[in-house]
């Protein structure tokens, strides 16, 4: 077994790179990537704003990357609709037949027609997976899976203990923007514009500013807007520790980021992973990080890597991109400012002013005189400078003492990263281990090796005769053979076996040198040979069949997160009840209360699993409950495993008849379908499933952010993280005002995570009828905030509608007139006939 120590030289780590166009990927590939990742512009992946790459042009992306010892992954990590699987059938076979190495997934059931269609190819589980301990992705291995990239909120002792756990292969991101939310889990964008993130639609709610509300009362926070707005991930120092815990892949994000950044990330974290290698160590110069924060930065920190601290991760301040601190306004001469310099200037670099009522106004610099009025080109950090704008670019009124500056461009850094991967300086290799044989009377003959699998074999036209004056050396073959500068190869070993003192003319030696190269590029060029079956795919697309053809009657669940909910749903008709409780011990109390009043119970699971936090669901299972709601991987197991009937939450998120397949092998009785899905969208999931599978939330608030950063902590409480906190979220209410005014209630669950839920509830009482006619049984009403009489109004109000005693109008008009904020159709609002497919 591979060693894991640092300093271990066969230790191998990659360095995986972003590209989003032919630029980006050639800065990559230029600048020491081991390996990149691509969308493609068919669809099908979590950045649909990147310019992405033609299925036409995989075979000359892939033969370059294979010609300088390159892998490439193509994205394809969105949830896939029914309707879409047959173009997704298509983009398999050609993403299998020209060699790409790996697909990244997050659709289960995109990871089984990859699987289907051609076993040789790699599936990597997306981050959008949710895949957060050893126990979750355990069961995802079921599907094939080569690698799993991890969630961004783990820490290294976390992630740790899941390598120790697991054989799984497992990526992290090392650098780059960090979501909030878990990725996967973030329905902001879809509740609150129709834009699905988990379709590569986001529209980054979370760089927005929000107010802060506590027990009814507006919380002034000062500078402190951003709340949901991480820092950027910088997590060089950790490399060495996250080599030794078993990493296999360090990831760069950015596939919307410059061929610049790209170059620029990428060569840094190049020589961090060679260091770590080598020294067991990393060090980073100033200048390195103030030559990747002018790339992109909206500050610097390390994300989860070194555990939580909520108050660093989102210091609240600001939201985009700023470059780095150059100094504060400590003089005004429109249109010059004086700084004390805290990082290099030169003419034609970006600055911009951030004033404290203004918006940040900026420009390029024109003029620079150091502090005895010289005028300068360029001048270093630890001195006073006056800095001259263009006219008429800055609003000086604006500008204030005081305010920073920061620098945001640097021409002359672009210009030398650029340099790396499209002139002169643009030189990565591929080493080759060549085996020379000069015998004589023997022809001359050259083995070369690249890599473990590409061999090729050159011999000579004629036999080797005896040298009159200079029989042929090891180094005269090492000289002639180092000549590779037209090729993307470099010498790395050479082997000979001399014997006779052989004369090797040297234009015999460059020929054949020329003639193995040749070979190797054309071997390396050509896509590796794979059994591909889009046949078997297209067996997948066929719909499941109903099980039963037997009308019942609908039945109605009610998730209850307060006990005063649950006191009310048991005065109510509903035939099954969820809890999810922010205090497991209140679970035991519930149970009774429930059976004392004829109701079966399910108690709901966490969304996220990590590492040493199956005891959740050990207590869960004290309780002598009827059912579990599963919003995990591992829970549905473990409670599958343990006889306990089990209903899987939108959480997994199923949206296409093959993914509901693979969760109800996995136990599940009924599926929530994503929240991901519209009107139509549903629609087309349940006329591909028996319809008895499905379970449909018909009201319920949207949680829009589900989230490891806790808010209560970072900005109520002095502490930093869930051990000293105080767990001011048991005794404070909390709302979030947004631009429009809406306040959204924030929550923590047992594991302390929180989610940010829509204000205005969801309601999907128009389709109701449509759903009972397609065969759905099972409908749920989810709880939030109500008082317990609300509780009761809404429950009564839906069970009139399924019994056909009330329309869908009269339903709104009442929601309407008993929500304070009134209700909104949201994903379920239908702009054709819905259940047309069924």
């Amino acid at each position: 077994m591979m060693s894991t120590k640092p300093n271990d030289p066969s230790r191998t780590i990659e360095l995986l790179s972003p590209a989003g166009d032919w630029e980006c990927a050639h800065a990559a590939i230029e600048n020491g990537a081991d390996a990149i990742y691509f969308g493609l512009d068919c669809g099908f992946n979590a950045r649909y704003r990147a310019k992405n790459f033609g299925l036409d042009e995989l075979p000359d992306l892939m033969a370059t990357l294979r010609r300088r010892g390159v892998r490439g992954y193509a994205t394809m990590n969105t949830l896939a609709f029914p309707s879409e699987l047959p173009k997704l059938i298509d983009v398999i076979e050609q993403v299998a037949s020209s060699g790409v190495d790996a697909v990244l997934v997050q659709d289960f059931g995109v990871a089984r027609i990859v699987r289907s269609i051609c076993k040789e190819l790699e599936i990597h589980a997306s981050t959008q997976m949710s895949l957060t301990s050893a126990e979750t992705i355990a069961v995802a291995q079921e599907l094939g899976l080569s690698r799993a990239v991890l969630a961004r909120e783990l820490s290294v002792d976390e992630i740790r203990k899941i390598a120790s756990a697991s054989e799984m292969p497992l990526e992290v991101f090392i650098h780059g923007a960090l979501c909030v939310a878990y990725s996967g889990q973030c329905l902001t964008s879809e509740s609150l514009g129709g834009r699905s993130a988990n379709r590569g639609q986001c529209a980054q709610a979370c760089r927005l500013p929000y107010e802060l509300i506590v027990d009814g009362d507006d919380r002034d926070l000062g500078d402190i807007k951003y709340l949901l707005s991480p820092q950027d991930l910088a997590g060089y120092a950790a490399i060495p520790d996250l080599i030794d815990a078993g990493v296999s892949s360090l990831k760069i994000e950015g596939r919307l980021k410059t061929s610049e950044y790209v170059a620029n990330i990428t060569s840094h974290y190049r020589r961090a992973i060679d260091q770590a290698i080598r020294d067991g160590e990393v060090t980073v110069s100033d200048q390195a990080k103030r030559e990747m924060e002018l790339s992109f930065s909206r500050g610097f920190s390390p994300g989860w890597i070194e555990g939580n601290d909520h108050k660093r991760l989102v210091p609240g301040i600001h939201s985009s991109k700023r470059g780095i601190e150059l100094g504060t306004v400590i003089e005004i001469d429109a249109p010059r400012v004086k700084l004390w310099l805290d990082a290099p200037v030169a003419l034609g670099d970006g600055l911009a002013i951030h004033s404290s009522d203004s918006a940040p106004q900026g420009g390029r610099i024109y003029e620079i005189n150091d502090a005895d009025g010289q005028p300068c080109k360029e001048l270093q950090q630890g001195q006073n400078a006056w800095i001259g704008f263009g006219r008429d670019e800055i609003d000086w009124n604006d500008v204030e003492l005081d305010a920073k500056v920061f620098k945001n461009d640097d021409p002359k850094l672009n210009r030398r990263l650029r340099r790396s991967f499209s002139g002169e300086d643009a030189e990565a290799r591929q080493g080759i281990r060549i085996e020379a044989t000069a015998i004589v009377g023997e022809p001359l003959k050259l083995v070369g090796r690249v890599g473990n699998t590409i061999i090729e074999t050159v011999v000579a036209g004629q036999t080797l005769e005896v040298a009159r004056k200079h029989p042929a050396s090891i180094d005269d073959l090492r000289d002639k053979l180092s000549r590779l500068g037209s090729t993307p190869f470099e010498l790395e070993v050479l082997t000979a076996d001399i014997q006779g003192g052989p004369m090797v003319p040297a234009s015999m030696l460059n020929q054949l040198r020329r003639d193995l190269t040749d070979a190797l590029l054309n071997r390396l060029q050509k896509p590796p040979q794979r059994m591909i079956d889009a046949s078997a795919g297209r067996e997948l697309l066929n719909v499941i069949r109903n099980e039963s053809t037997e009308t019942t009657q609908p039945k109605l669940s009610v998730l209850c997160r307060q006990m005063p909910h649950l006191e009310a749903a048991c005065e109510t008709d509903a035939d099954l009840i969820y809890v999810d409780f922010h205090d497991v011990r209140l679970y035991s109390d519930a149970v009774k209360l429930a059976h004392a009043a004829g109701k079966k119970i399910g108690v709901a699971t966490v969304r996220m699993q990590k590492p040493g936090e199956m005891g959740l669901c050990r207590v869960l299972r004290r309780n002598p409950m009827d059912f579990v709601l599963a919003r995990n991987l591992a829970a549905l197991r473990y409670f599958r495993d343990n006889d306990i009937p089990t209903i899987a939450d939108f959480s997994l998120n199923v949206a296409n008849h093959r993914s509901a397949e693979w969760v109800r092998s996995l136990g599940a009785q009924r599926i929530t379908a994503s929240y991901d899905l519209n009107r139509e969208q549903l629609s087309e999931l349940i006329g591909s499933v028996p319809s008895q599978w499905m379970e449909v939330v018909i009201h319920q608030h949207m949680p829009m952010f589900h989230m490891e950063h806790c808010v209560f902590c970072a900005v109520i409480s002095s502490g930093t993280n869930k051990t000293n906190c105080g767990r001011p979220c048991d005794t404070h209410v909390v709302q979030l005002k947004d631009r429009v005014g809406a306040e959204h209630p924030l929550h923590a669950d047992v594991a302390c995570r929180n989610t940010l839920y829509n204000q205005t509830p969801q309601s999907g009482a128009e389709t109701v009828g449509e759903l009972r006619h397609a065969g759905v049984e099972w409908f749920r009403i989810e709880l939030l905030e109500q008082a317990p009489a609300e509780c009761r109004s809404t429950i009564n109000l839906y069970r009139q509608l399924l019994q056909d005693e009330c329309t869908a109008q009269e339903v709104w008009q009442q929601l309407r007139a008993t929500n304070r904020v009134g209700v909104t159709r949201g994903t379920l609002e239908s702009k054709r006939n819905p259940l047309a497919i069924l």
